[in-house]
Parts: structure tokens; C-alpha cells; sequence
């Protein structure tokens, strides 16, 4: 007999830990290879750990509700073979993990890539010292109060293998504010001190009241809420609306989708179609389809647009359509679909959230005319969509202008103002609303 230590497997692009909700097999239970073992859940997704061999489960190491890193072994199973009973095989169970060539990207929310402490560890080097490693929201903290490198390889780390965790760097920065001397100090102090960004603000205490009802946020929500806060944080967020004359996509769409939905066996909605609008806006202003890495600009090659999606228990999730500019109606109609339909089941992978480049949310599904969406890192622009309403609008003829009965619809976008200016932002989210008003009324599909 022998033991098969079962690991966390890696379960896509910047998973680093999930949370082991449910153990399907206990102590002493006969597993069959590919039996699923334990359900966990990521910042992304819930998924399942299947057994890669046939055994019976000797120990369990994690308890449900605890925290594993990719890696870690969680279970021991007793394994048919010859050999020492300790001997072990520290195999990682298959999981699918599909490469991106845009490996640069740190998050996709969703849904939700949170740069929390266990986010993948980023390296710095700082001339001769030793190589260390950082979280995201570690190197976003040290950069936004302006501690060198040298000065963050100085912080004592409390986590795994010595690593600086985020509470480390607040720690720092407390001990700091609270060691400077009292009084105006000189005046080269108090200039070096206006180039040097606010310190964050403190956490905000808040008492419920008699009969108020005290909530705890599910683990969704936190990741949902950090990403958020930290978005605000890192992007000035600037704003551009246009108004789009969608009459023509409109009636395009109630001609086709009968016949769509019989030759297909689906409904063609209104998301796929924007979201063609969209790839052919990137591919026309590139610039826009970007992320920032510091002082750089990573251009992104691929067009991936991730679509907000609202999930049963009303948390957000971002799937992603991978390389959305290749796709034919259809087959941005066949993946909308498809992912929507699995975010509602629970049943999105992890890649499924992986390497967006640009999210497209409508927010018209609930009736909004138009909002202002905040940017999902490390994403440079996000772009929503409002209900189409029918409105009186002026229709310049050759005859002259008339006034008509016309299907309107807003259309907003958030950016990053530290790279894309009102000029490129405002120009691109009018090409879309272009493309969209000049549907052809006659296209095939």
C-alpha cells in the first residue's frame, strides 16, 4: 500500500488559494479515479477537486470553511502498490488551465480577480538585493504612499515563507505617521511632503442601531467590494456619454430572431450584437483595449471582452469571450448564451473568468436609462449600455427635418484618464454607437 497526497490543483490564470466549502467523501470512503472529492470555491467560481487515482480516503487536512493555497496538500489517500506505506506522490489533479498571452493581467472580475494578500505574488527586484515577492494590492499600496522598493524590502513579512501581506504595509505606515516629529517641521519637509500621495483613509466605523439588522457579507461580496475600492483607487475614472439611434438594430432584430431561433435552437439578444460593435471599435482604436503596468502601457493583442453578468444570489460574475473579434453573430450569439446560461447554473469554469481585456455591462436589463460603471481591473475602460427606449427624435431628410418615432438608447463609458484622454475615450464610444446605428437593415446571418 502507499499514500497519494491529493493537492490543490492550479485552477487558472492568478488563483492562488480557494476556500474548501464541502467535502463530498469522508474518512474511509472507497474514491474511484475521478471522483470528486472536495468542492471549492475561488474568487471566481466554485469547482470541484476530482481524485486522479483510485483509493480510499485516510485523512482529510483541511476543514470545510478553511483556506488552501494552489499546491497544498488537503488530503491523503491509500493507494493499491508495493512499496513504503509513507511513500507519497505529490501529483497535482488535472484541471484545465488554457494558457493567455496576455499572462500580464492580474485580475478579471468577475467575475472577480480580487488583488487581496493571496493574489499571485508579483516579483520586484531592486538592483543587487535579493529577488522578493509581492501581492498586486501590496505593490498598489506601497505605490499609491510612495515607498520605494528598497524601502518595501525592509517590511517584515508576516505571511507564507516570510511574504509582506497587506496588513504588513498598513502596519509600516501607521508606525511611520506615527513616528514624525509634531510641530511645522522645515520647510523642504513640508514641500517633499506635498509630492507624496494622501495616506488612505482610515476605516469607517459605522454602529447599527436598536432594530437595525447586521448582515455579514458572503465571501463573494468582500472579494466584490475590495475590487471595487480598489479600482476607485488606482484609475482617475473619467466619463463620456453618447445617445445611440438603434431603430434600424432594433427592427433587424425582430425580422431575424424567429427564424434564428429555429435554426439555431436559441434567442439572439441584444448583447452579442453590441458586443460586435465593440470588437470593431477596439480593433479601430487599440489604445483603448490596454492596461497599465506602472509607467507602461500594455497594448493587448487579444480582444477579450468579459459581460457582466448578475449571478441567483445577486453577487456579479464576468465571464469572458475569449478572442471576440474572430467570432462570427453566430458564434458571439452561441457564447453569450452559453455563458450566461452556466454563470445562472453555477457551472462556469476558471478560465471562464480568465484574461478579459474589455467588460461590457447592460445595465438596461433592469430598466436604467444609463450609469456609470466602475472599471474592472486591471482593465482600462468598462462600457454599459442603458434600455432602449422609443422617443420623438429630429430625422434630417431631403425633404427637410421631420420629427419621428425612434428607438433610443444611452450608451457610457468609464476609463482610466491616466492613459486614455476624453479625445480617445469620447471618439471611441462614439464609433460604437455608430456601428450600431448604421446596422444593416438587410444583412444576412
Amino acid at each position: 500500500m502507499g499514500i497519494f497526497k491529493l493537492v490543490l490543483p492550479k485552477m487558472g490564470e492568478s488563483v492562488s488559494e480557494a476556500t474548501l466549502t464541502k467535502w463530498v467523501k469522508a474518512v474511509g470512503d472507497r474514491i474511484d479515479e475521478d471522483d470528486t472529492v472536495v468542492e471549492v470555491a475561488t474568487d471566481k467560481v466554485d469547482s470541484e477537486v476530482p481524485s486522479p487515482v483510485e483509493g480510499v480516503l485516510k485523512e482529510i487536512l483541511f476543514e470545510e470553511g478553511q483556506v488552501a493555497q494552489v499546491g497544498d496538500v488537503i488530503a491523503l489517500l491509500e493507494v493499491e502498490g508495493a512499496g513504503d506505506p509513507e511513500e507519497s506522490f505529490a501529483v497535482t489533479a488535472p484541471v484545465e488551465d488554457k494558457a493567455v498571452e496576455d499572462s500580464k493581467d492580474t485580475v478579471s472580475i468577475p467575475g472577480l480577480d480580487v488583488l487581496e494578500d493571496s493574489a499571485v505574488a508579483t516579483p520586484m527586484v531592486d538592483g543587487n538585493t535579493d529577488e522578493r515577492f509581492y501581492s498586486p494590492l501590496v505593490k498598489s499600496i506601497a505605490q499609491q504612499e510612495g515607498i520605494a522598493l528598497q524601502e518595501l524590502a525592509s517590511i517584515q513579512g508576516s505571511g507564507s515563507d516570510g511574504r509582506v501581506t497587506k496588513q504588513d504595509v498598513l502596519n509600516y505606515i501607521q508606525r511611520k505617521s506615527d513616528s514624525r516629529p509634531s510641530g511645522t517641521g522645515s520647510v523642504a519637509a513640508a514641500e517633499k511632503s506635498i509630492d507624496k500621495p494622501a495616506p488612505a483613509a482610515p476605516v469607517q466605523v459605522v454602529k447599527a442601531s436598536h432594530g437595525d439588522e447586521v448582515i455579514e457579507m458572503d465571501r463573494m461580496r468582500r472579494l466584490i467590494a475590495d475590487h471595487m475600492v480598489n479600482s476607485i483607487r488606482t484609475s482617475p475614472h473619467v466619463f463620456s456619454v453618447v445617445e445611440a439611434d438603434v431603430t434600424n438594430l432594433v427592427n433587424w432584430r425582430n425580422k431575424v430572431k424567429d427564424s434564428f431561433k429555429k435554426r439555431e435552437g436559441e434567442n439572439i439578444t441584444f448583447t452579442p450584437l453590441i458586443i460586435e460593435a465593440i470588437t470593431k471599435a477596439l480593433k479601430d482604436f487599440p489604445m483603448i483595449n490596454v492596461s497599465v503596468d506602472g509607467h507602461n502601457i500594455i497594448k493587448r493583442k487579444h480582444i477579450n471582452i468579459g459581460m457582466a453578468a448578475a449571478l441567483p444570489s445577486g453577487n456579479l460574475i464576468v465571464p469572458v469571450i475569449k478572442d471576440a473579434d474572430q467570432l462570427s453573430l453566430v458564434g458571439l450569439s452561441k457564447s453569450v448564451n452559453d455563458l450566461a446560461q452556466r454563470a445562472r447554473g453555477n457551472q462556469l469554469k476558471p478560465d471562464d473568468t480568465q484574461g478579459g481585456t474589455f467588460t461590457f455591462t447592460n445595465i438596461g436589463a433592469f430598466g436604467n436609462i444609463f450609469g456609470m460603471p466602475i472599471i474592472n481591473q486591471p482593465q482600462a475602460a468598462i462600457l454599459a449600455v442603458g434600455t432602449i427606449t422609443k422617443k420623438p427624435a429630429v430625422l434630417e431628410t431631403p425633404d427637410g427635418d421631420v420629427i419621428a418615432i425612434r428607438h433610443m438608447m444611452y450608451l457610457t463609458m468609464s476609463y482610466d484618464h491616466r492613459v486614455i484622454d476624453g479625445a480617445l475615450g469620447g471618439t471611441f464610444l462614439k464609433r460604437v454607437g455608430d456601428y450600431l446605428e448604421n446596422w444593416d437593415k438587410d444583412r444576412e446571418i
